[in-house]
């Protein structure tokens, strides 16, 4: 499942049914990666709105690592 989020983070050009097909075969039904991708692109959005707003996170977060 983290696995699947992260690449429709990074790389979303690249998803396809095999993606859905890999959780379905771990068990995931369609509801359930209908949420997985719902979680996942909500998260991109506020990240990309805070970042083209150049809302600063909040201080005690520790920053991204580099490799991020």
């Amino acid at each position: 499942m983290l696995d699947f989020a992260v690449k429709l983070t990074r790389t979303p050009a690249e998803m396809s049914e095999a993606d859905v097909e890999a959780l379905r075969g771990l068990g995931f039904d369609d509801g359930t990666i209908h949420d997985i991708v719902q979680v996942a692109a909500l998260f991109n959005y506020y990240d990309r709105l805070a970042d083209g707003m150049g809302i600063d996170p909040e201080p005690e977060w520790s920053p991204r690592p580099a490799d991020w």
